[in-house]
């Protein structure tokens, strides 16, 4: 089943039950969706934006309440960083299981040996690989701390 299917299904349910938190969460989530693909249309596109870059695009969403929370904690507003948080975990929830710093390294090491790879110059490639194959399933904030470190050593 898609991910803009799953998230509708759920968006239904909040509203149906009457959770409107959570309504108000999947609404924003369908928001960017949908802003993403009118983004995408071209004249010779029409097509909407697949899985893969929802999935993305959810990662994005996760970054942006981390960064609200961050800020919210400096100005002691613990009832927004619980709302931040629980869009968070609703978020969570449309992502694959998330892999573990290890894990990720493996990942990194296999792609350099690969590709080749053997300088900071090679970032790009070896990024793009990884948001090809493991969309959603990887922080890409720890995926470049992880990268730099091996690429530069």
């Amino acid at each position: 089943m898609s991910l803009r299917i799953r998230i509708e299904e759920k968006y239904i349910k909040a509203i149906k039950s009457k959770n409107s938190e959570e309504t108000n969460a999947l609404r924003l989530i369908k928001s960017a969706i949908k802003d993403k693909d009118i983004a995408n249309r071209t004249s010779e596109n029409s097509t909407e934006i697949n899985d893969q870059q929802i999935l993305t695009l959810l990662q994005s969403l996760i970054k942006q309440r981390k960064d609200s929370i961050d800020l919210f904690k400096v100005a002691s507003r613990d009832d927004l960083v619980a709302k931040e948080q629980h869009e968070i975990d609703l978020i969570n929830q449309f992502l694959p299981q998330q892999l573990n710093e290890l894990e990720v390294k493996k990942i990194i090491n296999k792609i350099i040996k690969e590709k080749e790879l053997s300088s900071l110059k090679d970032m790009g490639v070896l990024i793009k690989s990884i948001k090809v194959e493991y969309a959603g399933s990887v922080d890409m904030a720890m995926v470049g701390k992880i990268a730099k470190t091996l690429l530069s050593s």
